[in-house]
């Protein structure tokens, strides 16, 4: 590991079926292991559930959207984890319309604006598609590993 770059947790996924759980288990361990859970406290475990959704949120639209994901990235940095998802599409996530919230479906932008402290979506260098990302603080306490 690269202590400037922190730690890095690669998955990598081929098709649509059982790849959210996959990636949620993946998550979950790279979680315990970096100390996010067991939770301290009730706000630490809020934070906790937050990633597991918003990973299943980014990886459940590369389904619905793209095909399916390539690739789960997990980046851990100065406390802040950053999750990037891969997918062969090259159409970006957009905000839609105002939507009832009655109405399933279309609601994946407002939960990462909700809960996400950062998000967005870049071109995938150089195998075209798209990696879209997120950026959440951990709780306080975690520790960054250590190379």
């Amino acid at each position: 590991m690269d202590a400037a770059r922190g730690e890095v947790r690669r998955l990598a996924l081929h098709g649509a079926e059982g790849v959210v759980t996959r990636c949620r288990d993946f998550t979950a361990e790279a979680l315990a292991d970096w100390g996010w859970t067991p939770a301290r406290d009730e706000e630490a475990r809020e934070l906790a559930d937050d990633v597991l959704l918003l990973v299943s949120e980014v990886v459940t639209n590369a389904c619905l959207h793209a095909g399916g994901p390539d690739e789960l990235v997990l980046r851990l940095r100065d406390g802040v984890l950053r999750v990037e998802v891969a997918d062969p599409s090259p159409e970006h996530p957009r905000r839609g319309g105002p939507r009832p919230a009655s109405l399933p479906g279309g609601h994946g932008v407002m939960v990462l604006d909700r809960l996400a402290g950062r998000w967005g979506s870049r071109e995938r260098e150089g195998e075209g598609g798209k990696v879209v990302w997120l950026e959440i603080a951990g709780p306080t306490g975690s520790r960054t590993p250590r190379a």
